[in-house]
């Protein structure tokens, strides 16, 4: 594990930016612009999916995979300047935020500059050919890392985003990359910002047998925190998603999750999303308002980092191309004004010092065990969230006086006999003994 990860990132919420699809102009201007907006959500993070140069050879669609880089170093000059790169850090830092660059270090374009200069640090296949070990992507070549002067590039250009204002990096598909590599990173890095943030984008489980059983390399989560912070949640990720497509039920997704706890470092994150740039929308499987507004308090009350990709706040049910420029439509409405201003209960709620440094449980109860039971014990502070995840009504016991407690998600409950009854609302109550 990364010995030097912060409990402050407990207390944290990603708020992940697509630039091409952000506004109509696809600018980090018009970003800068919004961040007023974007902070009173609560989010301390801003993620910027890649803004470098895109390339052309083998593109795909009409402008091209943000992760087809052609050059580590720039910024594509639709997004902008680098001089405006550093007044968006700039403008996050003045208010207490911090910016994370998206790295794509497995691979570039296959026109990139890296390939022009060192051709020799590529990848290639058993006949000689350039490629990629996945054999899915066809805009991109592999790197190979077992050439030492490839890790002083990556490593330095790290550094440099590191001078020029970046606050940490989200790196993807970081399984595929040696975790020496990026411990060697994380250490070089640290030289110039002591307190960046790292972030992997573990993957599936099913692309590590894969990748593995065909000779190649790729570190599981458990071995990625020797290096990062905080790892995705695609280790039960398809968990969940069982549970939206009727394969699978919540009980197998909880009791997934709380193995978690027993697999990976006593101070391990996760990143806990709804949806992401690589998944659907939540709002187009989540269509009633009372379950999307449950999960989404369970999610950012569990142990971890809370995600919002930009547009899930005004509930945009269409997932932006990679490959086009599709602008969200921003045009709010009473529901998702309503769906903000939870996030804006939830984003303070992880700031409490309870659940930034208490002692953490997850529990399974109520019908088939379809109840999740978060607590939280800091001192004489405890904290207790409650989540009928199935909006069936449950009766949950909690060691909690009998009486009526404040429900920070809205109104009052009241325990009788230490017994909770809840349903569609989520429940969450904080007590000082």
């Amino acid at each position: 594990m990364a010995q030097t990860t912060p409990d402050w990132l407990r207390a944290s919420t990603i708020y992940c930016v697509y630039v091409r699809s952000y506004s109509a102009e696809g600018t980090l201007r018009k970003v800068e612009a919004d961040l007023d907006r974007i902070q009173a959500l609560g989010a301390d993070i801003l993620w910027l999916l890649p803004i470098y140069p895109v390339g052309t050879v083998n593109r795909l669609g009409t402008m091209g995979s943000p992760y087809s880089i052609s050059d580590y170093r720039a910024v594509a000059p639709e997004y902008g300047t680098m001089e405006d790169f550093q007044s968006l850090c700039a403008a996050l830092h003045a208010r207490g935020m911090r910016c994370i660059l998206d790295i794509v270090y497995n691979h570039t374009a296959w026109d990139s500059l890296l390939f022009q200069e060192h051709p020799d640090w590529f990848y290639r296949t058993p006949e000689g050919n350039l490629g990629n070990r996945a054999g899915a992507w066809s805009d991109i070549i592999d790197l190979d890392y077992d050439c030492p002067e490839l890790w002083d590039y990556q490593i330095e250009t790290l550094c440099r985003w590191a001078r020029l204002g970046a606050d940490g990096f989200r790196c993807d598909v970081a399984s595929a990359v040696p975790v020496e590599f990026w411990k060697a990173a994380r250490q070089a890095v640290a030289q110039v910002k002591s307190d960046a943030v790292w972030l992997a984008e573990s993957v599936h489980g099913s692309f590590v047998r894969d990748l593995r059983s065909r000779g190649h390399y790729c570190a599981s989560d458990g071995e990625l925190y020797d290096a990062f912070d905080i790892t995705y949640d695609y280790d039960i990720f398809p968990r969940f998603e069982a549970v939206f497509e009727g394969t699978g039920s919540i009980a197998q997704y909880l009791e997934a999750l709380i193995s978690q706890e027993s697999t990976y470092p006593a101070n391990y994150l996760k990143l806990h999303f709804l949806e992401n740039h690589d998944q659907r929308r939540a709002a187009s499987y989540l269509k009633d308002p009372q379950m999307r507004r449950m999960w989404t308090a369970f999610f950012w009350c569990v142990k971890g980092v809370g995600l919002i990709y930009n547009g899930q706040e005004v509930l945009a049910e269409h997932t932006p191309s990679l490959f086009e420029r599709e602008p969200i439509d921003w045009r709010t409405s009473p529901e998702t004004q309503a769906y903000c201003e939870l996030l804006r209960l939830l984003t303070e709620l992880k700031r409490l010092p309870v659940v930034c440094s208490g002692l953490y449980r997850l529990e399974a109860a109520g019908p088939n065990c379809s109840t999740a039971v978060v607590s939280y014990e800091l001192g004489s502070h405890r904290l207790y969230g409650v989540f009928s995840l199935s909006l069936a009504h449950s009766r949950v016991q909690l060691p909690l006086a009998d009486g009526v407690y404040r429900n920070l998600a809205g109104g009052e409950v009241c325990v009788t006999d230490s017994t909770l009854s809840c349903g569609a609302e989520p429940v969450i109550i904080s007590v000082s003994d």
